[in-house]
């Protein structure tokens, strides 16, 4: 099936193979967003009017349809955010900082994003807890019996991404969360990069808490999700305080919030940008979840053929399961490679990737990353061949 004539972008004549950073969107969701600028701009859960009623039920359904898409068992569970970002930090705010203590531990490791990391090395200076980085493998993946080996009677904690932005391996978090239960320990995931790419199922992995953005499965930017167990959410403290998430504040010492998930929803929402995400979730359905993987899946294993035959490239994450290759050509640094490839307008990440620790277990700094979606072709893989098996290549790149 051919998606390309679903996303404007690719009118352009782009290649456009940053999907870990950004997803490109499709028209259906730039409509769905247009149409409420157009039609029915409001407030939603402010006004009585037919326009603001509109608004609310579309804001409110698209909860019910993020609910559905990754099995949560109810909306009260599901808490739009800015993005993954603020959700993750509002984890360790609004949540830990009160019931962690001096010297608990808590387990990751130095593939995550900074998301994930940094969070908890502010509440390691604060309140004095220990982050404890579990090691790779030789293939910088991670084992999840290696977690489990971690685990001491002062851990409090396991956060890891479902899928890493840069390795790109796909972590057994049922497993590790499974063992973790047991210990009375909270497992917090980071499905930026599996949501919308794999089924993405809470109940079935054992999450306790669940962050995703919108940006990177067809959605908008700007909104995310934060997901939680009600029993957890319940003891969350406002992260924001005003409109929308109190009943009423008659002094310092009578105030009362509104239920979940309002009270973690303070000011006015990105009501557009929560519908947009509605939509996204809709063209996926459509699809298949399954599908799209298959499809990630095939475009990952003709890209591996195709760049293992290039003598002057290094890969460096080739048995990761899921649809991102790290790489970089012999003798000329990532970001110079990435505005080479520009001149023939493919797209590509290069740097860090937002996973700094990461140079620990990979031993450099800066990659190139691929990073794969659906409405991605061969035929377009072989222009980024074609482009990499020029002789010349260090010699332009440098020029660039």
């Amino acid at each position: 099936m051919d998606f390309k004539k679903d996303f404007p972008m690719l009118n352009n004549d782009i290649i456009y193979f940053d999907n870990a950073a950004t997803s490109l969107k499709p028209k259906c969701v730039i409509d769905a967003i247009t149409d409420y600028y157009y039609n029915y701009s409001s407030n939603a859960h402010r006004g009585d009017y037919k326009l603001s009623v509109k608004a609310s039920n579309k804001f409110e359904d698209t909860r019910r349809k993020v609910k559905e898409f990754i099995n949560a068992d109810s909306e009260k569970e599901i808490v739009f955010t800015s993005g993954a970002t603020e959700s993750l930090n509002m984890i360790v705010s609004c949540f830990f900082k009160d019931i962690l203590k001096e010297n608990d531990e808590v387990i990751t490791t130095k593939s995550e994003h900074a998301s994930v990391i940094l969070p908890w090395f502010n509440l390691e200076n604060e309140k004095g807890i220990k982050v404890k980085f579990v090691s790779l493998d030789e293939n910088y993946c991670l084992d999840e019996n290696t977690v489990i080996s971690m685990i001491s009677d002062k851990t409090k904690v396991i956060v890891l991404s479902h899928i890493t932005n840069v390795i790109g391996d796909i972590r057994n978090i049922k497993a590790i969360a499974s063992e973790a239960h047991k210990r009375g320990i909270y497992v917090v995931v980071d499905a930026s990069q599996s949501i919308g790419h794999i089924n993405v199922d809470v109940k079935d992995m054992g999450a306790d808490f669940l962050a995703f953005s919108a940006h990177k499965m067809l959605g908008p930017t700007g909104v995310g999700v934060l997901y939680g167990k009600e029993e957890f959410l319940k003891k969350f403290k406002p992260f924001k305080f005003g409109g929308g998430m109190n009943i009423s504040f008659n002094s310092p010492k009578e105030i009362e919030y509104k239920d979940l998930p309002y009270k973690l929803e303070a000011g006015t929402q990105n009501i557009d940008g929560v519908i947009g995400l509605g939509t996204a979730i809709d063209y996926i359905n459509k699809i298949g979840i399954k599908e799209i993987e298959r499809i990630d899946n095939e475009l990952k294993e003709y890209l591996i053929e195709k760049l293992k035959k290039l003598d002057n490239i290094i890969l460096y994450n080739e048995k990761a399961k899921s649809s991102l290759v790290i790489f970089n050509v012999k003798g000329v640094f990532s970001q110079d490679t990435a505005l080479y490839l520009d001149k023939y307008n493919i797209a590509i990440r290069s740097g860090s990737h937002c996973a700094k620790k990461l140079e620990d277990e990979l031993g450099i700094s800066n990659t190139c990353r691929i990073s794969l979606y659906f409405y991605n072709t061969k035929e377009e893989i072989d222009r980024l061949i074609d482009a990499l098996n020029n002789k010349n290549i260090l010699e332009e790149s440098i020029g660039v």
